[in-house]
């Protein structure tokens, strides 16, 4: 095993910009489709990224701002089953506490911290932080949008300078990239404002593309030039405030594509198996039955009562697009062995993806179906980018073309150190992770009492 790109620096940088463009991947990075990029953080500057066990986003986020595996800080999924309610919802929970390195840095060392657009921020103590809280009803129809700020009046300013978030090209049908432009809009705004010594900057876009066309599309292509004109908009300016010359500018990429053409449907098998039940108007059971499958992407968690486990294991080991099907120890060696885990988690094969349905007739899905209701469905739904025919949402699961989760070579992210600061990777090998928080902490110099427990090693391998 090579030694990973770890930097090796005795200096302390003044401010760190963290850029988390999700999709992107080194081999992205060249003069010819993103110049902005390539002239911050040149081919010496960057290396692979390995993500933890599942690549989806909360697992993946919260890693990287932690420097813990999903084993230790139980984020498992993007969705989470309530053992005790009997319920799954995706993008529900909140920062239940757990310190990343935006709120350690701000509450241990004094540090001025913010963070925009992340998920699980609503009470951050981040001194700056933006994220979507719209107003809704008891059916989760939006009633006004709104979002959550620190400092309390910071989203009305923005508001005003820039209008409300656009919410609605930021997932769904209508996403393209007005949501990044206004992130990375309201990040100037927070700079010229706060002047934040940390400043952790989510840019969503590619991940649009990504799963809707595929990481080997057309598509995919030219949106990496969109991406870098929104780069160019933002980095240019910053290179002119006052401290620019202590600057670290940190790129990270939480995850890359695969390119699929399979839908696996796990909840399909299950109820043939006579585990998993239906209500009346179509939803499913989740208390009545003995197992089900909360899907993300390339990941599937199977929660299965006791002795449902191995009929269970028996009815999903079979189906085609499954690679592997982890049990206990499969899950121990994943860094996955946690409570929110499910007793069975499975693996799509590189080219194939999970979704969440359980019917096979349209006319008996359940409502929230052909709607844009990312909490209500018990599993992740990249079909909410396609215009259906039967409602807003497609029910057309072959028309995906990429999705993420596994964890192989060909789908790593990407981490790169630029700006003047920013110091020289040393080595040849991905950076993991669990490194990131913790190379962040060597930067800013900090001396931290960590409520973060760090688990990265410069020398560890994520399991695969």
């Amino acid at each position: 095993m090579t030694d990973p790109q770890i930097p090796q620096t005795t200096e302390t940088a003044g401010r760190i910009i963290v850029l988390d463009i999700v999709g992107l991947q080194p081999q992205h990075i060249d003069a010819d489709r993103m110049p902005t990029l390539e002239s911050f953080f040149p081919n010496d500057r960057v290396t692979d990224l390995r993500p933890p066990f599942p690549a989806v986003t909360v697992p993946a986020q919260t890693t990287l701002a932690t420097g813990q595996r999903p084993e230790t800080h139980g984020d498992v999924s993007s969705g989470e089953y309530d053992r005790e309610r009997e319920t799954a919802e995706f993008w529900e929970r909140d920062r239940d506490g757990r310190d990343r390195i935006w709120e350690t840095a701000s509450d241990e060392a004094g540090l001025t911290t913010g963070v925009l657009n992340f998920q699980h921020l609503i009470g951050t103590s981040a001194d700056v932080a933006v994220t979507p809280s719209p107003i809704e009803d008891e059916n989760n129809d939006i009633l006004e949008m709104n979002c959550w700020s620190n400092p309390d009046g910071f989203y009305d300013d923005l508001r005003e300078e820039l209008n409300h978030f656009p919410l609605h090209n930021y997932w769904g049908p209508g996403a393209n990239e007005a949501g990044s432009r206004w992130i990375l809009a309201a990040a100037r705004e927070a700079i010229e404002r706060f002047d934040p010594d940390m400043l952790w900057i989510y840019v969503p876009h590619l991940d649009y593309v990504g799963q809707s066309d595929g990481p080997g599309s057309d598509a995919f292509e030219e949106e990496l030039g969109v991406v870098d004109e929104l780069l160019e908009e933002f980095l240019t300016p910053l290179t002119e405030t006052d401290r620019w010359d202590e600057t670290v500018l940190a790129l990270v990429s939480e995850y890359g594509f695969h390119d699929v053409d399979r839908p696996v449907f796990p909840n399909r098998a299950l109820r043939e198996a006579g585990l998993l039940d239906v209500a009346d108007d179509g939803d499913v059971d989740i208390a009545g039955s003995d197992a089900f499958a909360m899907v993300d992407h390339q990941i599937a968690h199977v929660y299965a009562d006791e002795g449902s486990v191995d009929a269970a294991h028996n009815a999903l080991e079979a189906l085609e697009g499954v690679d592997d099907v982890l049990g206990e120890s499969g899950t121990e060696h994943r860094g996955i062995d946690h409570p929110n885990a499910g007793e069975i988690v499975l693996v799509a094969a590189p080219d194939a993806w999970f979704q969440y349905y359980w019917w096979d007739d349209t006319a008996n899905a359940p409502p929230y179906a052909t709607e844009m209701d990312i909490h209500a469905k018990p599993g992740f739904d990249p079909c909410e980018l396609f215009i259906g025919d039967e409602g807003l949402v497609s029910l057309d699961a072959t028309k995906v073309r990429g999705s993420h989760g596994r964890v192989d070579g060909s789908a790593f992210g990407c981490f790169g150190l630029g700006g003047p600061a920013g110091p020289a990777l040393q080595g040849d090998g991905a950076v993991d992770a669990t490194d990131v928080t913790p190379t962040i902490i060597d930067l800013l110099g900090l001396d931290l009492d960590s409520s973060i427990p760090l688990e990265g090693s410069s020398l560890r391998s994520s399991p695969e």
